[in-house]
């Protein structure tokens, strides 16, 4: 029998640990690829949290996104219904512009929000645009871009991470982390 899930436990704040300064910088092979884990429902409802884990589940990164941002990609992940993405449009352009998204690797905190690199190429003036991944997830998610972070972000992030451990432990009770329940790939 499956656990009752008590909303009212999943009163996380977002929290980081350690503010960046400046734009992190990294090589290549520094980074870890991460991939979509979960959404965190919490308490407050302004700022759920797409969790996301290395392939074999040793680091975990929360990425706090609007509530709209955390609906897209909860509907483009469900696959018991049509496909459908407000993204879809953007995706054509991007392909008839000949402007493809290489990767995305989160490089700075600033407060409560991540910010992620877009690494393009196609574009005739720029090879990459820095936006607060709030904003670029489900884009992100929708055009199946890889994603990448630094041990060194994901470790300062490890408040939320704390607290986040447990919600996804939560939601795997819950049945919502289960591949056949449609909410997930």
């Amino acid at each position: 029998m499956k656990e009752v899930l008590d909303f009212e436990s999943f009163n996380a704040q977002i929290v980081f640990a350690n503010e960046s300064q400046e734009e992190e910088t990294f090589h290549q092979n520094e980074l870890v690829q991460l991939f979509p884990y979960g959404l965190s429902v919490t308490t407050d409802a302004a700022r759920p949290f797409l969790l996301f884990k290395d392939e074999g589940h040793q680091y975990t990164l929360p990425v706090a996104v609007s509530a709209i941002d955390a609906g897209v990609a909860l509907s483009q992940s469900n696959r018991m219904i049509l496909e459908s993405s407000p993204h879809k449009f953007t995706g054509v352009l991007l392909s008839s512009l000949g402007i493809e998204i290489k990767q995305a690797v989160f490089v700075e905190i600033k407060g409560a929000h991540q910010y992620l690199r877009l690494y393009i190429s196609g574009h005739p003036q720029t090879n990459s645009v820095k936006l607060r991944a709030d904003e670029a997830m489900s884009l992100c998610l929708y055009l199946q871009v890889p994603l990448f972070a630094t041990k060194s972000f994901i470790g300062r992030s490890r408040v939320m991470n704390a607290e986040t451990e447990g919600a996804a432990q939560k939601l795997q009770n819950f049945g919502l982390m289960d591949k056949g329940s449609g909410y997930l790939n």
